[in-house]
C-alpha cells in the first residue's frame, strides 16, 4: 500500500496547488514507482499502452465533429428546428434547450461542448426572456449531460477500452436511459415553466414549420447517419466519428457555407488541443491504474466494501454512492480508467454484467457534472449566465435528483440496459 498512499498523497497535492489533472496523475504515478524502486520506463510504456487503441481514435474526432458542427451553423440548424417545433410551448426556450442538446449529444458524445454550445446560444436568450440567470445556467447544464450518456459517448469509450468491451453495445445500452434521462429533464422543464408562468414562444404554421425542417434537414440528419451506422452495423464507433467529422465539414463548407479557411484552420488547432489533453489524460491514468494495482489498492477498497454487507442491493447502493462522490472531484475518464478495475468485481460479484455496469458508470460520472467542486458543466452553464454559483447549483438540484431516480432504476432494472443490445445482435 506504501506507493498507493505515495501516489493518492503526491496528485491530491499537486491538484490543490493549481496543477493540471493530467500532469499531477503523471507525476504522482512516477513518484509512486521510484519509491516502490521499480523501472521508471513503466511510466511512458503505461502511458503509451493508454492511448494505443483503435477504439481511442474516436475521441479526436468526435471532438473535431463537435467543433466543426458549432462553426459550421449546424448547430444553428438544430436550434432553428427546435424552435419551430417547440416554440409555442410555455417555457419553449427551456425546452429547446434540452431538445436541443439532446440532439447534440448524438453526435459530439461530450458534455463541456454540449452546454458549450448550445448553452452559449440559449441562455442568454432565456435571461432575455425573463428566465432567472440560475434557472438558464441550470436548465442548460443539466441537459449537457446528456452529451456522455447519449451515445456516442467519450466516456463509455474510454471504459470499453479499459475491459476491451464492445463499444457499440455499450452505446446501444446507454441509449434507453439516455432517451429516459432526457424525457424526465423535458417533462421538469415544462412543468417549472408553467409554475413560473415563463413566456410562450410564436406558434409556426405548419408552412413555416415544413421549411424550417427543409432548411435543417442536413444537420437533422447527422446524427441519424451516425447513430443508424453504429446501430446498424454499418461501421464502427471509431469509424462513425470519422464519418461525423467528415459529414459536418461537408456541410459546413459546401451546404451552408459557414467554414472559412481561416476558421477551419482554428477548429483543427483548438480540436487537436483538446484531444491532445484528454488522450494524456488517458494515458496517465492508465499509469496510475498500473500503481494502484500493483499496491493492492483494488483489492483493499473492494475488501472494504464487502465487510459492509453481504446484500447484492446493500452493495450496488455504496458503489452508487461512492461513484457519486467521486464524480463530485474527479473528472469522469480519469475516475473510470482508476476506478473500473476496483468496482467491476463487485458489481459482477452482484449480478451486474460488464456492459450494465458500465451504463451505471457513465451514468454516476454524468452526474458528477452537476456537482461541485468539479461539477464542470454546472460552472461552465454559471459563467455563461452570470449568475451566482450557489444558486445554479441549488436550481440543478432538482435535474440530480430526476437523475439520481433514473440511475436506481438503471442499476436495479437489468433490462434497461440489456434489452436493445440484445435486439439489436
Amino acid at each position: 500500500m506504501e506507493i498507493g498512499t505515495v501516489l493518492l498523497v503526491v496528485m491530491i497535492a499537486l491538484v490543490l496547488l493549481g496543477m493540471p489533472v493530467a500532469f499531477a496523475i503523471g507525476i504522482a504515478s512516477l513518484a509512486s514507482i521510484v519509491v516502490g524502486h521499480y523501472n521508471p520506463i513503466v511510466l511512458p510504456q503505461k502511458l503509451f499502452a493508454g492511448i494505443d487503441s483503435f477504439p481511442m481514435l474516436a475521441i479526436p474526432f468526435f471532438v473535431l465533429a463537435g467543433n466543426l458542427m458549432t462553426g459550421g451553423g449546424i448547430t444553428d440548424k438544430i436550434l432553428n428546428f427546435t424552435r419551430a417545433s417547440v416554440g409555442w410551448m410555455r417555457g419553449s426556450l427551456g425546452i429547446m434547450t434540452v431538445f436541443g442538446s439532446a440532439i447534440f449529444a448524438a453526435i459530439s458524445g461530450s458534455g463541456t461542448a454540449t452546454v458549450t454550445a448550445i448553452g452559449g446560444i440559449t441562455i442568454p436568450a432565456m435571461k432575455k426572456d425573463g428566465y432567472p440567470p440560475e434557472l438558464a445556467a441550470a436548465i442548460a447544464a443539466s441537459a449537457s449531460i446528456l452529451g456522455p450518456l447519449i451515445p456516442p459517448s467519450i466516456i463509455l469509450i474510454v471504459y470499453g477500452n479499459a475491459v476491451q468491451a464492445s463499444i457499440r453495445d455499450l452505446f446501444i445500452g446507454a441509449a434507453i436511459p439516455g432517451v429516459l434521462l432526457a424525457g424526465g429533464f423535458l417533462v421538469y422543464t415544462y412543468v417549472k415553466a408553467r409554475r413560473m408562468n415563463l413566456p410562450v414562444g410564436e406558434k409556426l404554421s405548419p408552412r413555416a414549420l415544413i421549411h424550417e425542417t427543409r432548411v435543417s434537414i442536413w444537420a437533422l440528419l447527422m446524427p441519424v447517419v451516425i447513430l443508424g451506422g453504429i446501430f446498424g452495423g454499418v461501421f464502427t464507433p471509431t469509424e462513425a466519428a470519422a464519418v461525423s467529422a467528415v459529414y459536418a465539414f461537408v456541410v459546413g463548407a459546401f451546404v451552408y457555407r459557414n467554414l472559412t479557411p481561416k476558421l477551419i484552420a482554428r477548429i483543427f488547432y483548438d480540436s487537436c488541443i483538446t484531444s491532445c489533453i484528454m488522450l494524456f489524460l488517458v494515458g496517465c491514468s492508465k499509469a496510475s491504474s498500473w500503481v494502484l494495482a500493483v499496491a493492492r489498492v483494488p483489492d483493499a477498497i473492494a475488501g472494504s466494501l464487502l465487510s459492509m454487507s453481504d446484500n447484492s442491493v446493500v452493495l450496488l447502493l455504496l458503489v452508487n454512492v461512492f461513484l457519486l462522490i467521486v464524480g463530485m472531484f474527479m473528472e469522469a475518464n480519469v475516475a473510470v480508467v482508476i476506478f473500473t478495475p476496483i468496482l467491476l468485481p463487485i458489481a459482477t460479484a452482484c449480478g451486474l454484467s460488464t456492459l450494465q455496469f458500465g451504463v451505471v458508470m457513465c451514468f454516476n460520472l454524468c452526474l458528477g457534472l452537476l456537482t461541485p467542486p468539479v461539477g464542470l458543466c454546472a460552472l461552465l452553464g454559471n459563467n455563461i449566465a452570470e449568475a451566482r454559483l450557489e444558486l445554479t447549483l441549488k436550481a440543478c438540484g432538482s435535474f440530480f435528483a430526476i437523475g439520481v431516480v433514473l440511475l436506481l432504476v438503471t442499476t436495479f432494472v437489468p433490462a434497461l440496459t440489456l434489452w436493445l443490445p440484445a435486439v439489436m445482435k
